[in-house]
Parts: structure tokens; sequence; C-alpha cells
């Protein structure tokens, strides 16, 4: 009986163990594996669906879109893009950030209202999304360097006069918050984040418990393992508000007052870390991702509001 307990205090951690790893390897699997279409919206945002398909149909109308390349010799690291010019000529362009498990085109009537705006837009599709190469999502943190090299691939294209926004929706807006840490051409003059995460860390640790009412540790820890192995990076790198920390460029927050897949406490977070000149706008009654579609003329008088004060901001050298 004695040998029979010693055995089962001996293989309880190897079990344990092994439940850990095949669990976080299904969960690493499920949050950071490639997407190859775009998942269906939740069922509260179906009743804009007409809409976003309107916004979709628009950018497939657009006459003079253009397809751009980055590493284009490249097919395992081949990142693309949809450029849609202004319909009169300017040196003004915004590059808009898309999703978790979306792509540029997900980003339609965004693309759209910049475009009424008066701006040329891009649309990126980030590594392991769309039609761009990569196997893992790397939530904004190693797309953060390839929007460094489609701003070069902008200034290149409309000159030393342009003036840049970066924009973008949940992980788009955590990416252009990460963006805002590097170091920025001139050229770049505002960003608009809309309901970006603070860290990736807190963020899943969040959903971990919300979603699937499972524990911070020890799966967090585990999938940090697995992503450093497989990506690179430590998980804790990726985070929005250590970015922010660095930015120098005016920067306004959007988030929705009723978010729950990123808690507006995060918003607070991030809008504390920037010393930059900066505005928020807690949206009432705005679920995730929501405050453009409950109102999309407000949400454009917001951003045109913030850009007009903004876009002629001289960043200092």
């Amino acid at each position: 009986m004695g040998k029979k307990t010693n055995l089962t205090k001996i293989a309880a951690p190897v079990i344990l163990a092994a439940g850990v790893a095949t669990v976080s390897e299904k969960l690493f699997s499920f949050v950071f594996d490639r997407v190859d279409k775009v998942p269906a919206t939740s069922a509260d945002k179906q009743q804009y669906a007409e809409s976003y398909f309107d916004g979709v149909d628009w950018l497939h109308d657009q006459p003079d879109t253009e397809q751009w390349l980055l590493n284009a010799n490249n097919k395992s690291k081949r990142l693309t893009s949809t450029y849609v010019p202004a319909e009169v000529r300017t040196t003004d362009t915004v590059i808009i950030a898309h999703g978790y498990k979306g792509n540029g085109e997900t980003m339609s009537s965004y693309a759209r209202m910049f475009h009424e705006l008066g701006y040329n837009v891009l649309l990126p599709d980030n590594q392991a999304h769309g039609s761009s190469a990569g196997k893992y999502i790397t939530f904004g943190w190693l797309d953060r360097l390839d929007y460094l090299n489609w701003i070069d691939k902008i200034i290149e294209k409309n000159g030393r006069n342009s003036r840049i926004v970066l924009f973008g929706v949940s992980m788009g807006g955590a990416t252009v918050e990460m963006v805002s840490g590097e170091t920025l051409p001139e050229q770049v003059r505002a960003i608009i984040a809309d309901c970006g995460y603070s860290n990736i860390g807190d963020e899943l640790s969040y959903l971990l418990k919300r979603t699937f009412h499972l524990p911070k540790y020890p799966l967090v820890p585990a999938v940090n393992l697995i992503n450093h192995r497989r990506q690179g990076f430590d998980l804790k790198s990726v985070s929005s508000v250590d970015q922010l920390k660095k930015n120098t460029r005016p920067i306004f927050f959007i988030h929705g007052e009723k978010d729950v897949y990123v808690p507006a406490e995060m918003l607070n977070e991030n809008f504390a870390a920037t010393s930059a000149p900066k505005e928020k706008w807690l949206v009432p009654n705005a679920t995730h991702a929501e405050s453009f579609w409950i109102n999309p003329e407000e949400y454009k008088q917001h951003v045109d509001a913030f850009l007009d004060e903004y876009l002629t901001y001289q960043p200092a050298k």
C-alpha cells in the first residue's frame, strides 16, 4: 500500500504537467495559428451586416486600387496591402490596422470614411492574416515593424511632404499603439486607437477566465513558453502601455463603454501611459469594436475634429 501511495505521489505531478502541456498546446493553436477565413461576427454585430457589406462592395468598386507588397521575393515573409488613392490628389494618407482574425478588407467601412474625408488609405493584411504570409498571429508585436515599412512605402509613393495617420481597431488599435513607441519619421502626424488592449498577457488572462473559466496560472506562462519557441518573443513584450510611454505623437483613444472583450479599464491604462497630446472618447452603450457602427456619422465627426487639430502637428526632432 505504501509503495502505491508513493508511486501516486510521484506520478501526480507528471500527469498534471502532461495535462497542462496538452491544454497549453491546444490553447496556443486556437489563439495564435494563422487564419485563412474570417470568422463569422458575433450575434450582436449581425445587425450591422448590411452596412458592413456595403463597405466591402464600395472597396471592390474603387477603380484605382493598387496591391502593394513587402518582401515580394520571399514567399514565406510576403505581406500584402491594398492602397486606395483619394478622389482628389493628396499627400495625406491613413494606414488602417485590422482586428484579430480579420484582414484589410474587413476595414472597408473605415476606409470609406477616411476616403470621404479626403485621405488616401492603405489596408494591410497583418502577418498570418488574409493574403499575407505567416504561421502565427503576433498580436501587433512583430506587425509594428512591418508598419514601419508600410510607412516608408507611403513616403516613397507620395513624397517627403506626406502626412500620415495610423488608425486601428481592437488588435489593430493595439498594433498602432505599439507602433507609436518606435522611432517614427516626421511624416507620421497622429494616431487613432479604437479599443486596443493594454498588453496581451492581461488580455489573454482576462479572456481565459471570462470565456473558458480557466486560470492564468499555469496556462499563460505555458503558452508564453510555446510562443517564445515558435515566434521568438516573450508575451510580456507585447505591451501597448510600454510602447505608449515612448510615444510622441498626438493620439486619440476610443473605447466602447460596455466592452467586455477588451475591458474599458484598459483604455485608462493606455491613456495614462503616454505624455503626448491625447484625447479619449468613451462611447456610451458601445460593446467591443461597436463604437463606429452605433453612429458612423458621429464617429466620423470625432475623428475629423481630432485630425483637424493635429494633422499639422510637428513632432519634436
